[in-house]
């Protein structure tokens, strides 16, 4: 696979479809323990923005997958992503991008788009009001400290939080590095985003029964100009509902919106 080096030297892994050169680049970043197959080639993303004829990018997030795994939280946070994001821009020699998160993904996106004038469109899904009320994933939702210890935990029977257990079983289920997750974890953003500053065309995309996606429309009021779209399915099903797909792909299909 390709890679490339950050600025602080962890390696990043990526994979690239080819489609019509003409058209920007659609970036897809993934969430938390997650990976860029996980997220979005196993539940046909990446197939369904080809068949467009649309060429695609997914990483592999710092911690995550097949890229470094430092062990120190102060080498993570979505901030710190958001870099690794610009860089590969920079490697793909990309004057514009459709940049798609998810959940982790979806604050390192917004934070990107803050930062990055390339972002053309942007879709964020799997996240709500915690973006604004607490400047990242939904905390109230997935206590910081449980989802810390359901990852530190020697014996996964010690984990009394169900929804943190679950995350547990996703880490186990991927084969993840518990301690590299940890330290993002600790690191994860919580502060408030500029969302204000967001000039790309924006669709915020959530599951119907997602409690970390909860009052999205709190979200999509606080971008100027954004869209909101409910989906079918909780956190981690509304990914794989076919409403999910579709709106994604029409949505960075859409007209053209020109490149600055």
């Amino acid at each position: 696979m390709p890679s490339f080096r950050a600025t602080d030297g962890v390696e990043i892994v990526y994979e690239s479809w080819d489609g019509d050169p003409d058209r920007p680049l659609v970036l897809l970043h993934h969430g938390f323990i997650a990976t860029g197959r996980a997220n979005w080639v196993g539940p046909g993303v990446v197939d369904a923005l080809t068949a467009t004829g649309r060429r695609v990018a997914v990483l592999d997030a710092r911690g995550h997958g097949r890229s470094g795994k430092p062990h120190d939280p102060a080498s993570y946070g979505e901030a710190r992503m958001a870099e690794d994001v610009s860089t590969l821009l920079d490697v793909l020699d990309a004057p514009a991008v459709d940049l798609v998160g998810y959940s982790m993904g979806a604050i390192v996106a917004l934070l990107t788009a803050t930062r990055d004038t390339r972002v053309r469109r942007l879709v964020v899904g799997g996240v709500g009001s915690g973006v604004v009320e607490l400047g990242g994933v939904d905390t109230r939702v997935l206590g910081h400290d449980a989802l810390i210890h359901a990852l530190r935990a020697e014996d996964p029977d010690s984990i009394t939080d169900t929804f943190a257990a679950a995350f547990r079983q996703f880490v186990d289920a991927l084969g993840g590095d518990r301690v590299a997750l940890a330290a993002q974890a600790v690191a994860a953003h919580d502060r408030p985003i500029p969302l204000g500053d967001v000039t790309a065309p924006t669709l915020v995309l959530a599951g119907r029964d997602d409690p970390l996606a909860a009052r999205p429309q709190v979200l999509a009021q606080a971008i100027p100009g954004a869209t909101l779209r409910l989906v079918d399915g909780d956190h981690m099903g509304a990914l794989r509902d076919a409403g999910f797909v579709r709106e994604l792909v029409e949505f960075v299909n859409g007209e053209p919106v020109p490149v600055p």
